[in-house]
C-alpha cells in the first residue's frame, strides 16, 4: 500500500509517506516554506495544506497522487463536538471544523489527479500514538502515552500495542488538557504560545519550585487514568511578562513549579498505564512529549524498562503516524522508524553546482570530518549541512551548529549567533560508546529527547554544553547510522581530548532550521559563522567575503 500522511488542521503541517510498511519520506511544510511551524495554530489557517512537503514526499518516491492507496488526515471532525461545550473558549473553532470536513477537497486540489475518496480521517490521538507505538523499534507490545494540547475531544490518549492493533484505554476529556496549561504559562512569561514551550523548560532550571503546592490544587491526577488541568490563576503566582521584557526571580520560580507539576502528574499517568497493561515498554507521542526534563523522570522513576520517545512527538509526527495507522489497518506490517532523517538531500554534484551558481569560493577536501575537526579545534563556529534533513525538531548531526564544548563562552557565543535568550542551553553530541563515562541518563540517546546528569568530572571540560542544573540534552552517535558524524567526533577528540562537541540547529531566531543549500548559504552569509561544510564541501568565512573566484574546486589550504 502507498499512503500519504497529513497533518494540517492546528499546526505544525507535514507530510509523510508510507510505501508497503516502510517510512520513505517526511518533511514539515516549514522547511519549504520558511514560515516558523507552518503557521499559526489559529482556526483561520486550518485549510492550510502541507502542499509542498506532501508533492516532495510523492516526488521522493516516483508517485502521481492517483498512485495513491489511501491519504490519512489526522483529525476526524466526525468526533468534535462544539467549542464551548467542551468548556474552551474559542469562538471560531468552528472555521477549524468547517474547513477538517472539507480537507478531501482541498487535498484534491492541492495534489491534482488525487481521488479525495481515499482520504480517510484518523483521529488525532490515534495518530499520535500510531507515531510513536507503530514506529518504535523492539515495541510489538508496548504501552503508549499521548499528551497535548488537545484533539477532537480529548487532550490525551493512554493505550496499548499488540501485534498491530492499538487498543485505546483512557481519553482525558476537554477542557482538562496539560498541553494547554503549559501553553498558558509560555503566554503568560511573555513567550509565543504554541511554540516557545521549549523555553519555559530552560528557564525551569533557574528557579525553585516553591509555588508547586498551588499549582497541585489546580493540576493533579485524578487516579482513574485521567487528570485535572485548568484554571490556574498564573497571574496571582506571579506578574505576566510583556514579550522580549526580563525575567526575573518569581518568574524562574513559576516555571520551575509548573515543570514539576507537570513531571509529578505524568509520573502518576504512567504509573497507572503499566498497572494495566505491565509492559516493558513504554512510548510518547503528543507535543508534551517533546519535555525533555520530563521524559528523564519517567525514564528514571517510572516502572517501564524502556522510554522510546518520537523524534518528531509534535503535531508533525501525526502525518507519520496516520500513514502508520492506514497501514495497519490494511493488514500491512509497520517497519520501526530507522532514523529521523527523512526529508531532502542533495548529491555531490548537486551541491557543487549550488555553489557554482551562488558564485562563492569553496574547498574540496581530502576528509571534510577532519576538516571540520580542525575548525572546531581552533574554536571556529562550523555550520554543518549533510545528508538527509531530520523530520521533528530537534537538529541531529544533518542540519547543525557546532562548536568547541571546552569553551565556557561558546554558548553565550552560539546565542548570540542565534539571536535568541541567554538563558537557553546548547546540547551535546558523543559517541555512543564514550556517553556512559560522561552522562547518566537514558542510553542510547539518539534524538536529543531526554536531559542527563554530567559527571562531575566532566562538568568543568565541557562547560559550554552544562546547564545551570548540570545537566545535558545530549545526542548519542552510533557509527553505523552515522558515520560521518562519528568520524568528526573521533577526529575532535585526537586534537581536544574531548569526545564531545556542541550541536545546536542551524537557523537564527524566529526561522525554521535550514533544509536546502540556499538556506545554508542565506544562513552562513547573515550570521558570524566562520565555516560551511556542506556535503563534502567547505566554505570560509573570510574567503566568502573576500569575493574569491568560484570557477573551479580549491584544494584545502589554498
Amino acid at each position: 500500500m502507498r499512503i500519504l500522511g497529513i497533518n494540517a488542521l492546528f499546526h505544525d503541517p507535514a507530510a509523510a509517506l508510507v510505501v508497503d510498511g516502510r517510512t520513505v519520506a517526511a518533511a514539515e511544510e516549514e522547511r519549504f516554506s520558511r514560515r516558523k511551524h507552518g503557521k499559526r495554530p489559529v482556526p483561520f489557517s486550518a485549510w492550510e495544506l502541507p502542499e509542498k512537503a506532501a508533492a516532495w514526499c510523492l516526488e521522493q518516491a516516483g508517485l502521481r497522487p492517483e498512485d495513491l492507496d489511501a491519504v490519512a488526515y489526522s483529525f476526524d471532525p466526525a468526533l468534535a463536538r462544539p467549542a464551548a461545550s467542551m468548556g474552551l473558549d474559542d469562538p471560531w473553532d468552528h472555521l477549524r471544523l468547517t474547513y477538517a470536513r472539507e480537507a478531501p477537497g482541498f487535498l484534491r486540489t492541492a495534489l491534482p489527479g488525487l481521488d479525495s475518496d481515499a482520504v480517510r480521517f484518523v483521529p488525532h490521538h490515534m495518530a499520535h500514538a500510531a507515531s510513536g507505538a507503530l514506529a518504535a523499534p523492539g515495541a510489538d507490545t508496548s504501552s503508549v502515552l499521548v499528551l497535548d494540547g488537545r484533539g477532537e475531544t480529548t487532550s490525551h490518549l493512554a493505550a496499548r500495542r499488540v501485534g498491530d492493533r492499538l487498543e485505546p484505554l483512557h481519553g482525558q476529556e476537554l477542557p482538562h488538557s496539560l498541553g494547554l496549561v503549559y501553553e498558558e504559562l509560555t503566554e503568560h512569561l511573555g513567550f509565543l504560545r504554541s511554540s516557545d514551550e521549549y523555553k519555559v523548560m530552560a528557564l525551569a532550571a533557574y528557579g525553585t519550585p516553591r509555588m508547586l503546592d498551588e499549582l497541585r490544587r489546580f493540576v493533579y491526577a485524578t487516579g482513574d487514568g485521567g487528570f485535572h488541568a485548568t484554571g490556574v490563576p498564573w497571574a496571582e503566582l506571579c506578574p505576566p511578562l510583556r514579550p522580549g521584557e526580563a525575567w526575573s526571580q518569581p518568574h524562574a520560580d513559576l516555571a520551575a513549579s509548573a515543570q514539576a507539576c507537570l513531571e509529578e502528574t505524568l509520573l502518576d499517568l504512567v504509573r497507572w498505564l503499566h498497572a494495566r497493561t505491565h509492559d516493558r515498554v513504554l512510548t510518547l507521542a503528543g507535543g508534551v512529549a517533546l519535555n525533555c526534563v520530563a521524559n528523564s523522570r519517567i525514564a528514571r522513576e517510572g516502572p517501564f524498562d524502556r522510554v522510546w520517545v518520537q523524534p518528531a512527538a509534535g503535531d508533525a509526527g501525526t502525518a507519520l503516524g496516520g500513514a502508520l495507522h492506514l497501514c495497519a489497518q490494511g493488514g500491512e506490517r509497520p517497519e520501526p522508524m530507522a532514523g529521523a532523517d527523512l526529508g531532502r538531500r542533495w548529491s555531490d554534484a548537486e551541491l557543487e553546482a549550488w555553489l557554482k551558481t551562488a558564485a562563492v569560493p569553496y574547498e574540496r577536501p581530502a576528509d571534510v570530518a577532519e576538516t571540520v575537526a580542525e575548525a572546531l579545534a581552533d574554536d571556529a563556529i562550523v555550520a554543518w549541512f549533510q545528508g538527509r534533513s531530520e523530520y521533528g525538531p530537534r537538529a541531529l548531526g544533518h542540519r547543525s551548529l557546532l562548536a568547541h564544548p571546552g569553551r565556557s563562552g561558546n554558548l553565550e557565543r552560539l546565542n548570540d549567533v542565534k539571536g535568541r535568550e541567554q538563558f537557553r542551553p546548547v546540547a551535546p553530541m558523543v559517541r555512543a560508546e564514550r556517553a556512559a563515562e560522561i552522562f547518566d541518563g537514558p542510553l542510547p540517546s539518539p534524538y536529543m529527547l531526554f536531559v542527563h546528569e554530567v559527571a562531575p568530572e566532566w562538568r568543568d571540560r565541557i562547560p559550554a554544553v552544562v546547564h545551570v542544573d548540570g545537566t545535558a540534552r545530549i545526542q548519542t552517535v552510533d557509527s553505523a547510522d552515522e558515520p560521518l558524524v562519528a568520524r568528526l567526533l573521533s577526529a575532535f577528540e585526537r586534537r581536544t581530548g574531548l569526545p564531545v562537541v556542541v550541536n545546536t540547529s542551524l537557523n537564527t531566531s524566529g526561522r525554521p532550521m535550514v533544509d536546502d543549500p540556499r538556506d545554508a548559504l542565506e544562513c552562513f552569509g547573515s550570521a558570524p559563522v566562520d565555516l560551511l561544510a556542506i556535503g563534502p564541501f567547505v566554505i570560509r568565512r573570510g574567503a566568502f567575503f573576500a569575493g574569491g573566484r568560484p570557477d573551479t574546486a580549491a584544494p584545502e589550504g589554498a
